[in-house]
Formats: structure tokens, sequence, C-alpha cells
């Protein structure tokens, strides 16, 4: 479970050999979901103020998290992206 970023107890991060689409994961505490990058599609469960934050982080950060995708897809290290300030 390599974490790209943490920001307000959330952490998100990708996983090596996942299934398509391009996708990232976040937990917060027992709350976990993932995102489909082009498309913003969620699947899973958050508090509504933790995934307000995870989708405002998302809209700032889609190409780094596109990069990231492709990188995880050729076993790759992955980049750390900016948290929600």
């Amino acid at each position: 479970m390599p974490e790209i970023s943490r920001f307000l107890g959330i952490i998100i991060y990708m996983v090596y050999n996942d299934h398509s689409p391009a996708h990232f994961h976040a937990r917060y505490g027992d709350y976990k979901i993932s995102v489909e990058i082009e498309t913003g599609i969620i699947e899973g469960k958050f508090p509504k103020r933790a995934l307000n934050a995870v989708m405002e982080w998302y809209e700032l950060h889609k190409e780094e998290l596109l990069e990231n995708w492709n990188l995880a897809v050729i076993h790759n290290e992955l980049k750390k992206i900016a948290p929600l300030e």
C-alpha cells in the first residue's frame, strides 16, 4: 500500500498490480473508498467532510494521480503528492 499523500487523518494510496480503470484509494479510520481518476466515480463510504476533502484534493491533483497510476503499472516508485492545505 504505497502512500502518496496524507492530510486531515486521511491516507491516500495506490496499489501495485491493481485492476483497471485507473484509480486511487483513501482510508479514514475504518472507512475506505476508491476513486476513478478519469471520472471521479467513488466506490465505498466516507464521512461527508472527509469525502469533500478527498474530492477537493483529487480535483487539484488529477494529472499527478494519473502519472502515479502509470508508475504503479510498471512497478516504479510512486511520487508523493502535496496534501490538502
